[in-house]
């Protein structure tokens, strides 16, 4: 079966075909980096992981380039606010990212460019489209995008410029813009801006616009034209509709194949805000629930779908992945195993991935194996389970030592209890023994007897 895609900008599945045969070119809008990345940040990574590593897991090589916006007006704010620079703030924002998106297993992209980096790739474009009449000074000393000018405007979102006119909001009213639907290529430095918010450039100091950032970076890390183009819903209308009129206005042909966009996420079935109080970072998940967990989660729910969130559903996940781990403990899978592609779970797991990337049915084969593998203990089950649980980036630790982790009790004392409740069985004192089980229940340690002996997990 050959993968098939949704695309955004056709509006139906179609079957993935790359550029360059074997290669695929995948470009993902990243963070804006002024605080701790949130739980609609993880659900983006997320989505594009997925993408990233089932590309791989399908043969193809795979350049991938995730951005980090690192100057715009909240951080500039955020950066004065508390009294460092721009770069003290961006890097430790970048270091916070990379260490709770790495909890998660998000794995890090080819290419991770910072938009400072490109300011003379940005003004290079912004030449090109003022010399193609496409872009023009604004009496403020902006550099505006025209985009009436652009015949292809409104083609990702489907509306007509006179629709997305419309619904603008935006008055003309500083001499700034000739329509309100125009867009800032270049914004004029301001008096009170601190200095290192400010780059040189033909028009006067200023800053990029963040749609052009993104251009800029993409074609100068994967060409003009390239295979993938991801990112949030939101992103739709404007910056991504924006990016396709800065690229296409200044190279004059198509810039990207396949335009693919995550579903919204929600909080107990609402929108996720600060003003709502239902707003999470990934760093407050995951002082209740292990990364890996929270990863599993989000696998359950398709990427274009709305995710909801809430603890129940987490706990929920946490309880399957375990499942999924009891599985596995005691059974040594084969060594060094490659996915059998023709073997019928493996063939459905694949079926449910090229169909534009469905993890839920996908997860739902991971538990058809677990329950063949606890009836039949086989390595060769206990292989595949692992292997393709790993092309999603689960199922990889020691079944027992994560069954084991978070205990309250340590080791030594877990034992030294198990080996109590033994000898209270042998001398026939059953009620020490329950005793001993309730005890470690409370403690969320669930034991389990075999013929073999007594162990434990965590409950």
């Amino acid at each position: 079966m050959t993968l098939r895609i949704y695309n955004t900008l056709t509006r139906r599945v179609e079957p993935f075909t790359p550029i360059e045969p074997g290669h695929v070119r995948m470009y993902v809008c990243g963070m804006t980096i002024y605080d701790l990345c949130h739980m609609g940040h993880a659900r983006m990574m997320m989505a594009f992981d997925v993408v990233y590593r089932w590309l791989q897991a399908s043969g193809y090589r795979v350049t991938y380039v995730r951005n980090i916006t690192d100057i715009e007006d909240k951080i500039i704010r955020r950066a004065v606010e508390r009294g460092i620079s721009i770069r003290a703030l961006t890097d430790e924002m970048i270091a916070a990212m990379r260490q709770d998106i790495g909890a998660i297993g998000v794995a890090a992209p080819t290419h991770e460019p910072r938009a400072t980096d490109y300011v003379p790739q940005m003004l290079s474009m912004i030449g090109t489209l003022e010399h193609k009449g496409l872009a023009y000074r604004a009496s403020n000393g902006d550099v505006n995008y025209a985009v009436r000018k652009f015949a292809g405007y409104g083609k990702l979102s489907g509306k007509s410029i006179d629709e997305l006119r419309a619904g603008e909001r935006v008055a003309v009213t500083d001499g700034g813009k000739d329509d309100p639907l125009d867009f800032v290529l270049w914004k004029a430095a301001k008096p009170d801006e601190p200095d290192d918010a400010k780059f040189a450039a033909p028009y006067g100091a200023g800053r990029p616009g963040w749609h052009i950032e993104c251009s800029a970076m993409s074609c100068a890390l994967l060409g003009e034209r390239f295979d993938i183009h991801g990112g949030g819903m939101d992103l739709q209308f404007p910056h991504h509709e924006n990016e396709i009129a800065q690229s296409e206005g200044a190279f004059g042909h198509p810039f990207v194949n396949y335009w693919l966009h995550n579903g919204f996420l929600n909080v107990d079935n609402e929108k996720m805000s600060k003003s709502l109080g239902n707003f999470f970072t990934i760093r407050d998940v995951l002082r209740q629930f292990d990364g890996e967990t929270l990863r599993f989660f989000m696998l359950r729910t398709h990427y274009r779908s709305p995710f909801n969130f809430s603890d129940a559903n987490l706990e929920d996940a946490r309880q399957a992945l375990r499942r999924l781990y009891t599985a596995l403990d005691g059974v040594s899978p084969l060594a060094d195993a490659p996915i059998d592609w023709a073997q019928a779970q493996a063939a459905s797991f694949r079926e449910a991935m090229d169909d534009d990337f469905n993890t839920p049915a996908a997860m739902a084969v991971l538990f058809e194996l677990a329950t063949e593998l606890n009836r039949s203990r086989d390595p060769a089950a206990a292989a595949l389970l692992r292997g393709l649980g790993g092309t999603l980036g689960v199922l990889q630790q020691v079944p027992k030592a994560y069954l084991q982790a978070g205990s309250v009790l340590d080791e030594a004392t877990i034992q030294h209890l198990i080996d109590e409740r033994a000898a209270a069985k042998q001398t026939r004192n059953f009620g020490e023994a329950d005793r001993i089980r309730r005890e470690l229940a409370e403690q969320g340690i669930e034991l389990k007897d075999s013929p073999q002996g007594t162990t434990w997990v965590k409950a």
